[in-house]
């Protein structure tokens, strides 16, 4: 929404002035988004509750547990997505963008019936986790100065090593892959949630409600 100054433009609100004025930019809107530590508080989120929901209800079925990752993945995707938009350079927005389509593939293969199985779930899981925890630390590494650039590093080595146990350490029934999807979805939101209230913390000592000058990391 944009607000103008001195007498309006002649013709009224149906003038051509007057709707150039307040034509708002999709692409800047998605960037503000993006650089809100609600938005990242958000993703952890997506990631926490079913991590929660799997390690209270350890009982789940196989195909259920299948949907419920499913839709965790697709939902962090879309986060992930708005997120890329936050970068300031094309090139920053690269490894988001590869991470972001990591895991809608991960989930649509996660919701496919004849993947649900207790190895093609973990297969899947821990192949998502492993390759967007090393796209992550990538970026991380690479993008000039990345705010909380140790909190990044952590969250994605996280994700590597959340890969390499799941991949690692085959589990034999539905019950134990649930509690261990359960236990490293959980952790890997905590390390979310902890990023998204440094990234407030940050914004509030620059004076900055909202972030439109800054950028921050998926």
């Amino acid at each position: 929404m944009a607000s103008s100054s001195g007498a309006p433009p002649p013709g009224g609100p149906h003038h051509p002035t007057a709707r150039t004025a307040t034509a708002p930019d999709p692409e800047d809107q998605l960037a503000r988004l993006a650089r809100s530590w609600l938005w990242l508080l958000g993703g952890a989120v997506a990631t926490l509750v079913p991590g929660v929901l799997a390690l209270v209800w350890p009982d789940v079925t196989l195909h259920v547990l299948g949907v419920l990752i499913g839709l965790y993945l697709l939902v962090s995707a879309g986060f992930r997505f708005v997120t890329v938009f936050g970068r300031r350079e094309a090139g920053e927005r690269l490894p988001g963008l590869l991470v972001a389509v990591l895991f809608v593939l991960g989930g649509v293969l996660c919701l496919r019936h004849p993947l649900q199985t207790v190895g093609a779930l973990s297969l899947v899981v821990g192949a998502v986790w492993l390759v967007s925890g090393v796209v992550t630390l990538y970026g991380a590494l690479s993008s000039k100065n990345l705010p909380h650039r140790g909190l990044v590093l952590a969250v994605a080595v996280l994700g590597i090593a959340a890969g390499i146990v799941v991949l690692a350490m085959p589990a034999e029934s539905a019950r134990i892959l649930t509690r261990l999807l359960g236990l490293w979805l959980v952790l890997l939101g905590l390390a979310e949630t902890a990023l998204a209230l440094a990234w407030r913390s940050a914004l509030r000592k620059a004076g900055i409600t909202d972030g439109p000058d800054t950028h921050t990391s998926a």
